[in-house]
């Protein structure tokens, strides 16, 4: 009754690759079975196609450190401030940590946390050095000569100096602290002179 021929579906059938269900991808000898596209290898796309997959729109990215605008040793360059800072180092730091804390922290609260600190363990560099890691991320500076903890332990008021220097030399009026220097600057732009409103029916004609 049934035709002893193999029909259609058998010749397709004897022509796929029976391999086991072993879980593991092989090979398929299916001439018309093609990989998907997005399983290639970046190194076998067509070398003759220059298109490559652009970069993601909101990729970030971050700055190269620069250099500190004056150096380590440059203390003389501020003789009132480096007279302050020899002798006194808190209020160096006070007036540091509250422009670095954007006003968070008073310069009287940092300067007598940095003071107990000193006392206590004779070694304040341990709570300075982080306000110079901050500092160095805030305006992209370069880890210079060294690291930030050995730079205010070997030499903690050059490091006060140094840092006191570089935030005066990028605006901040450093007496007056974070809220005042913004009150200066807001001051500043509501004082700017505005370009004078011509009217149409003022205009002259040529």
């Amino acid at each position: 009754m049934y035709s002893s021929k193999p029909s259609s579906y058998e010749k397709f059938s004897e022509t796929t690759d029976a391999s086991p269900p072993t879980g593991i991808p092989v090979s398929s000898s299916n001439p018309y079975y093609s990989h998907p596209a997005h399983h290639q290898h970046p190194d076998q796309y067509d070398k003759n196609n220059s298109e490559m997959p652009a970069p993601h729109p909101y990729q970030h990215h971050t700055r190269a450190p620069g250099p500190w605008k004056s150096g380590l040793c440059d203390c003389f360059s501020d003789p009132k401030n480096c007279c302050i800072t020899f002798c006194c180092p808190c209020i160096t730091f006070g007036q540091i940590a509250e422009i670095v804390d954007k006003g968070s922290t008073s310069c009287g609260a940092s300067g007598a946390l940095y003071t107990l600190i000193a006392c206590v363990t004779t070694c304040p560099c341990i709570y300075s050095c982080f306000y110079r890691s901050k500092m160095r991320r805030q305006y992209a500076l370069e880890s210079s000569p060294c690291g930030d903890c050995l730079v205010h332990f070997f030499c903690e008021q050059c490091a006060l100096c140094q840092e006191y220097r570089e935030l005066k030399s990028r605006g901040f009026d450093m007496a007056i602290g974070w809220h005042g220097n913004i009150e200066e600057r807001n001051r500043e732009v509501a004082m700017a002179p505005m370009p004078p409103m011509v009217e149409e029916g003022m205009s002259r004609d040529k």
